[in-house]
This record gives structure tokens, sequence and C-alpha cells, in this order.
């Protein structure tokens, strides 16, 4: 890294440095990668909870009284059909359907938004949005003030319910409620990027420590620990959710990234309509494919995908699974090499290793 490069830091830093944190840069920021070790944390989350530090995502606001309109141009989900207090997975996308990003979208109000963008990514999609903007629609960088926490895992809404003094067993998926503390008020939003049960905590910056403090206490009974960046890629991995900068960018559409749910052609016009439309009718040439490695090594992001000797494609993420016990990735391959079952070469550190496709999601939660 260059030396002159200052990394920012969360409102959280002294804490992660007080828990033993491992830091490194990420996206322009110092991050935890590790507290107890990977394999650790991550069996916490999928047992017990995980409490994680995001507040280097960046968070927008988008507002007016065409601010509906204007978002539902810019991204391929329905966002009139969102509900107050509802928010939505979705994509900023170019003209010909790439991804600029992808993102989530909270109504807040009528005519009042909240996205929530890649770390990375937030300043190009503040210029991207402001950029196309037109009509009575306002756009506001509030990523200074906020921070982020996530509480994921089984256990997550009995500590996080205890914790606000109010029931959230029956807040339904990609809802969200506004909580009143100390004065302040918290978004709570059942919300992550784990696979497992979660919520998500959007709060003051200043307010991050005392919370995320109390969180810890609350939840040590049930085994609550703080969970870094190293634990958040092999959980989210082994949920087949996609990383910008990895497994989506501005070369591939959601349709080529499995992401066709998000994809409403029926809506209206919106950006990157025509080709979506062309790539739903006609096929797409290349999916994103899971696979596991049945041969001895893990398969790396960069590491080449082989058919009958032949490079088909390119894996963009992939690790040890610690809930599967076995290495796994994504590679962009072929419609006719992504059949389950179909046999596959990783190349790994020069030598062929074997693999399987296999269906995604690598792994679910277990239902109740």
């Amino acid at each position: 890294m260059n030396p002159e490069t200052t990394l920012r830091r969360t409102s959280l830093h002294a804490e992660h440095v007080r828990h033993g944190a491992r830091l490194v840069p990420f996206a322009g920021w110092e991050m935890p990668v590790q507290y107890r070790g990977v394999m650790a944390e991550h069996a916490a989350v999928r047992t017990a909870a995980g409490l994680f530090d995001v507040s280097h995502m960046g968070e927008l606001e988008v507002s007016g009284a065409q601010a509906e309109a204007f978002l539902d141009e810019m991204t391929p989900n329905n966002v009139s059909r969102l509900a107050t207090g509802q928010a939505q997975y979705t994509a900023l996308l170019t003209q010909a359907g790439t991804f600029v990003d992808d993102l989530l979208i909270y109504r807040l109000a009528a005519g009042r938004f909240l996205l929530v963008v890649n770390a990375a990514n937030t300043a190009g999609d503040l210029a991207w949005i402001r950029d196309h903007v037109h009509g009575d629609v306002e756009v506001r960088d509030l990523s200074l003030e906020y921070a982020l926490l996530a509480v994921q895992g089984p256990r997550a809404a009995d500590i996080l319910g205890r914790f606000l003094g109010k029931d959230l067993q029956h807040m339904g998926s990609f809802r969200f409620t506004m909580e009143p503390m100390d004065g302040a008020t918290l978004l709570i939003s059942r919300t992550g990027y784990t696979g497992e049960d979660g919520f998500e905590i959007y709060l003051p910056s200043a307010m991050a420590p005392s919370v995320w403090q109390r969180l810890l206490a609350e939840g040590e009974g049930d085994g609550l620990v703080p969970v870094g960046l190293g634990a958040r890629d092999t959980l989210r991995l082994e949920a087949s959710l996609p990383l910008y900068g990895q497994d989506i960018d501005t070369t591939r559409t959601p349709l080529e990234a499995g992401l066709s749910f998000i994809v409403k052609l029926k809506k209206g016009d919106f950006m990157g309509r025509e080709t979506l439309a062309r790539q739903k009718e006609e096929g797409v040439s290349h999916r994103l494919t899971g696979f596991t490695v049945t041969g001895r090594g893990i398969a790396r992001p960069g590491h080449g995908v082989r058919v009958a000797g032949r490079e088909v494609g390119i894996v963009t993420s992939g690790t040890h699974s610690p809930t599967l016990g076995r290495a796994i990735g994504m590679a962009y391959l072929p419609v006719a090499h992504g059949e389950p079952g179909t046999k596959l070469m990783i190349v790994i550190r020069g030598n062929e290793v074997e693999a399987e496709v296999v269906p995604l999601p690598f792994y679910r939660r277990p239902p109740g």
C-alpha cells in the first residue's frame, strides 16, 4: 500500500483494538479481519450469534416528490412496490445492463429513501446518481453520520429483542423499524449478508461504541462474539451471496449473476432494460455457477477453470467452507458446462484439481 494513503477508521476502532482484532486495509478503511479466528467466528454465527462492524458501508439519502420515479428509472427492481418500513435488494446498472453496484433501498417515508451501497463504491455511486438526477430529487451523502452494526445468527432475534425491549421474532425479512434510544433513533432492519437470520442496526456514529459494548454484554450468555471480515466472507460465500468486485462488476448483468429476481421487466423503462430484455429472451451465454473441489486444494479468485483441457472460466470467489468441510467456489461458466454434476478442473498453483458443479446456494439455514 502507498505509505501516503491514509486509511479511514470507523467509530468502533478502539473497540476492535480492545478485543484483539487483527486490522487490515479494506476498501480504504482499517477494518478487523478476525478476533479469535475465522473458523471460530464463522461457527459462532452459524450456531449462536456474531456482531459485525460494517460502518464502512455508504449511506445515501434520495428524497423529493419524484424520488420514487427516479429510483425506478435507475434500478431494475420495483421501487414503487416498497411500503414504508420495507427494504429491497437491487442494483445500479449501466445502460448496458451491467453492475455499477449492488445495494439495499429502504423506504423511510413517502418520497424519502435510504440507499446502502458498498464502501469502495460510495463516491462513484454518488457521482453516478447525481449525474443522472432530474426533477424534484435531492441526493445527500450521509455516510459519515451513520455507523452500521450487524447481529447475525440463530439467536440474533432474542439478543437484540432483549436489548431493545421489543419482540422482533415476528418482524418480516427485509422489513425495518425505527426505535428510539438515548435521544436518537435507530433503524433496525431484518437483513444481513451471512445466510443466517439477523439484523442490521443503523445508528449515529457517536453511539456505536456504547451500543457495541452493551450488545456484547447482553448476548454473552447466548454466545454472541465479535466477528471480522474473514468470517463475513466465508459466511456470505456459503450462502452464495455475491461480492462486488469479484462476483459482480461492470462486465456482468444480474441475469448472468443469477439475480433475475431483482429484474422487473414489466415495471416499465429503466437503465439497462433493453439489454436485459434481450438476454431474457435469448438466454445468457455464461452464468455464475457453483462448484465444490473434490480433489486436494482450495480454489481462490483468479484460478482458471477447465473442461476437457480447455479453459472455460475464472474463479470469482473460492474458500474452504467451515460448515460443509470442503472447498467451494463460484465462476462464470458457459451455460453448457453449468449443469450440476459437470466435472471441472481448477488450476491451483499450476496443477489441475478435480471439481464438480453443484446447485447454489451451497448452504441454506435450517427452517424454524
